[in-house]
């Protein structure tokens, strides 16, 4: 019996109305630019947008500005390792989500409150020259008590191999990006 992997989620790092309007309803959109400071005109723009279409959208790295401008949920990623904040005061239905590379990682992002935990990379990547595989994936995977998310060289031949994975979704950019005749 093949596993259904339900949670999909697809990084943006601007906001582009047309390229959005594309993708599938049950895509999770997480917002993250880490090159410039957040511009609260783009805020507003997701804000209703993610009203209009019904869409899930994550802020990056914010946990305040992703409650005042009613996100679905925050997304932490590995490098911030700070444990700063009471799960009990965020608005209901508000999700964390996290990303973590290693054991270390994941018990941090499960000490910040994680719902979910994206761990990466799964496939050989370029930026990267490891990658943990199905075996080692399972492996870290093993006994924790939060769902998990593979991220990282996920493409249409080895996405098959994800169903051998203790996920609940996967994660990815150049994945969800059709090749556009510019």
């Amino acid at each position: 019996m093949q596993k259904k992997i339900s949670q999909l989620y697809y990084f943006i790092d601007k906001f582009n109305h047309f390229e959005l309007s594309r993708l599938s309803k049950n895509i999770n959109i997480i917002y993250r630019n880490y090159k410039k400071n957040i511009d609260i005109s783009t805020l507003i723009l997701i804000k209703n947008y993610r009203k209009k279409n019904r869409i899930k959208f994550f802020l990056s790295n914010n946990i305040n500005l992703a409650i005042k401008y009613q996100f679905d949920g925050v997304y932490i990623p590995a490098f911030n390792k700070q444990i700063n904040f009471i799960k009990g005061s965020l608005p209901i239905n508000f999700k964390i989500l996290g990303s973590a590379h290693n054991n270390f990682e994941i018990s941090i992002k499960q000490k910040q409150g994680c719902d979910v935990i994206f761990l990466s990379p799964i496939f050989k990547v370029k930026k990267k020259n490891w990658f943990l595989d199905v075996v080692k994936f399972n492996l870290l995977t093993l006994n924790k008590k939060v769902k998990f998310v593979a991220l990282g060289g996920i493409n249409k031949i080895n996405k098959n191999k994800l169903n051998l994975l203790n996920v609940c979704g996967f994660a990815g950019i150049s994945f969800f990006q059709k090749k556009r005749p510019h």
